[in-house]
């Protein structure tokens, strides 16, 4: 039987899994892994390769994100996904946008998936938040650019607990920021503060 902590969570993706707040958004909703985790990573929202295939970050940018867990920290993508609790600001692919790319989600639409992340921060507990990318970014820290954030370890304040933030790059192709200067040197920085974090440690 799964511990107290992992049935909660269980039960709470259950629930997540029969959102239909957003009539515009594209089903299915896309969850992670029940995992009990002090690692809270958070995405953007799910592409449309990621409803088809079940499992957030399923395709290039995915690739590219669990090559940086596994050079930094030696995990494969299965241990990635097995140690860490992947959400999103929103859970469900928004659509294509009609000038190209996939449709940002709106201030309403993020604002009614936000219940769903502010569910889980109370569920995990989380020592340590990875947003990726810069929606995921502003739910927690005010605006600044990348350059200033990204290689750096943050607060952010919930319910008079303070977590450590260490925001990451999108993984996406469609930026080369990640793999430039300063970006490529800031995004190791990053990837070695989380590998140094007790939370990784213990996760």
């Amino acid at each position: 039987m799964p511990p107290p902590a992992t049935r909660r969570i269980e039960r709470h993706l259950t629930l997540l899994r029969q959102c239909v707040r957003c009539p515009a958004m594209h089903k299915p909703v896309v969850a992670g892994r029940p995992v009990s985790s002090r690692i809270l990573l958070v995405g953007q929202a799910p592409g449309d390769k990621e409803p088809v295939l079940g499992r957030p970050f399923a395709w290039t940018a995915g690739k590219t994100l669990f090559k940086w867990f596994h050079h930094g920290l030696g995990w494969s993508e299965e241990e990635t996904r097995n140690r860490i609790y992947f959400a999103a600001v929103c859970r469900c692919f928004p659509g294509k946008n009609p000038k190209g790319g996939d449709r940002v989600p709106s201030p309403s639409e993020i604002g009614q998936c936000r219940h769903w992340l502010e569910t889980e921060l109370d569920l995990l507990h989380p020592g340590l938040i990875l947003p990726v990318g810069k929606l995921a970014i502003a739910q927690f820290l005010p605006p600044a650019p990348l350059i200033d954030i990204i290689g750096n370890q943050l607060s952010f304040q919930w319910k008079r607990r303070a977590i450590d933030i260490i925001p990451l790059p999108h993984p996406s192709g469609a930026s080369p920021w990640h793999r430039i200067e300063p970006g490529k040197t800031l995004l190791q920085r990053a990837i070695q503060r989380i590998a140094s974090h007790p939370a990784a440690r213990i996760s």
